[in-house]
């Protein structure tokens, strides 16, 4: 019995530590974004915007939508789990301190912006991966399409297209930092965690949140 109890404790304490290993490599993928000056995430589009228009830190406008989310997620009948509920405070929380250490900034070289944001993509598709291997549960925005698609009854990628676009439009309009990197994201980013998923060994129809 407790060398059972040992082994889940060790079992748990690794997927713990993969969860945060998914959270900073998430928090780095998206400064690597915002730095590269070339366009970021709808959602990230959304963060700058509301960064734009108060006193927030970019990582604190990302607390703030996840737990929004999270709200809404709770009333369209999915509750949050330990890794939803630690996905809308760490990734924020590590953003502002990677950010903090001023290790990042904007190149003058077009190549090289250009090379931060497929940095930035590869990184984000590798993070996604890592977290949501660690078993423990999916991010406040997943849990929100998942939401809406039990309510609405449509299929994963209609409901995951009408969020992001809501998302990227509202961004827009406040002054999100919108350019030829969010197209990039839009469409290289599934590749990107799907070769991370295989890297990794993430096969999502194997995990148990």
């Amino acid at each position: 019995m407790i060398k059972n109890e040992k082994r889940m404790m060790r079992r748990l304490l690794f997927k713990i530590l993969l969860l945060f290993l998914g959270f900073v490599l998430i928090s780095i993928a998206v400064l690597l974004a915002f730095y590269s000056n070339l366009g970021m995430s709808p959602w990230d589009v959304l963060h700058t915007g509301i960064v734009n228009h108060s006193s927030l830190s970019l990582g604190q406008a990302s607390q703030i939508v996840g737990f929004c989310l999270i709200i809404v997620s709770i009333f369209l009948g999915i509750v949050p789990g330990i890794a939803t509920i630690f996905n809308m405070i760490f990734i924020g929380f590590f953003i502002d301190m990677i950010n903090k250490l001023g290790i990042l900034n904007t190149p003058e070289s077009i190549i090289l912006r250009i090379l931060m944001l497929f940095c930035a993509i590869v990184i984000m598709g590798l993070g996604i991966c890592v977290y949501l291997k660690s078993e423990l549960g999916a991010g406040p925005r997943d849990g929100i399409m998942e939401g809406l698609i039990i309510k609405l009854n449509k299929p994963l990628w209609v409901v995951r297209a009408f969020i992001e676009l809501t998302v990227l439009i509202g961004g827009f309009f406040l002054g999100g930092l919108v350019g030829i990197g969010t197209v990039l994201w839009a469409v290289s980013v599934g590749y990107s965690i799907q070769f991370a998923s295989k890297l990794v060994g993430y096969n999502p129809k194997e995990v148990n949140h």
